[in-house]
């Protein structure tokens, strides 16, 4: 195989890894925005997501569709339960309070996922078989074509719902200050909620397109959680364009450097990568000065 078709091989399989880092990065970004707090238990979404689609289509039976769809509610429920529960009910609203309170859900969510589902690694099967599609000379897995329609789908639609829906209009507002959206009758604690709530469907979305992939297993969210994160760091915390940016970035990163250097450094090379822009640009790719949230 030519350089030409390793590099093109490997740009593939970056965007690939880079979509989900991005809608993962996406929920890191929505839950920031509405509270300022960084949720840890983000990855633990995107975990149950790969965990309960294997429960409903592999052991279930039920139709792909479905099992997608109760997918989504199973893990959007969780982040309701983690709002409406410990973090609503904190009796200190302290950002390092609530933060670390994230950090201890991730920490349950992890050990009742092993009680539930073992320790050994669960896989699902591509959505529409696994004959690979030559393009331009590479190879790419009809579960990759998946993997970026619903990315594309899930952003449009969000960013048709942030700025062409009343709901979230509120949900800027809330973003851009509680205060004022309070005065204006805006139910702050309501829009919370609801970022919660899509960041668990977000993570839901992630954990399905990604495990026919990679396989997950009950602590595969610890690194899928800092790799999200670090996406929304590198494109512009708090920016949803920002994360879809840095999450494609560091997937085409972290491919290209285990391609071409070596698999066993691709991590510390990709957060290599972050700390250097960080330095630079702290505001990341997109931002400009101070962080902006949309």
């Amino acid at each position: 195989m030519t350089l030409y078709l390793q590099v093109l091989q490997f740009l593939l399989s970056g965007l690939t890894m880079g979509s989900t880092y991005a809608l993962i990065g996406i929920g890191f970004s929505l839950i920031h925005n509405a509270t300022g707090i960084v949720n840890f238990a983000q990855g633990e979404f995107v975990m149950l997501g790969g965990m309960f689609m294997i429960t409903f289509f592999s052991f279930l039976r039920l139709p792909m569709p479905v099992a997608f769809f109760l997918t989504v509610l199973s893990v959007a429920a969780v982040g309701l339960l983690l709002e409406q529960g410990p973090i609503r009910r904190a009796r200190s609203k302290e950002i390092l309070i609530l933060v670390m309170i994230t950090v201890g859900a991730s920490i349950s969510i992890k050990g009742l996922s092993m009680l539930l589902w073992g320790k050994n690694p669960m896989t699902l099967p591509p959505f529409s078989g696994d004959a690979p599609i030559v393009l331009l000379g590479a190879a790419i897995m009809p579960q990759s074509l998946w993997t970026f329609a619903i990315t594309v789908i899930v952003v449009v639609g969000l960013n048709y719902f942030f700025k062409g829906t009343l709901i979230g209009k509120a949900m800027r507002a809330v973003a851009a200050s509680r205060r004022s959206a309070l005065l204006t009758g805006i139910p702050v604690d309501r829009m919370i909620l609801l970022s919660f709530t899509f960041s668990g469907a977000l993570g839901a979305v992630a954990g399905m397109i990604l495990t026919p992939i990679t396989t997950t297993s009950y602590d595969a969210g610890v690194m899928l959680g800092l790799k999200g994160f670090s996406a929304a760091i590198l494109g512009g915390y708090g920016s949803m364009p920002g994360a879809v940016v840095g999450g494609l970035f560091l997937g085409v990163l972290e491919s290209l450097s285990a391609g071409l250097i070596s698999s066993e450094y691709k991590d510390a090379l990709a957060f290599f990568i972050l700390l250097t822009v960080l330095f630079f640009k702290p505001s990341g790719i997109l931002g400009r000065g101070r962080l902006r949230r949309v």
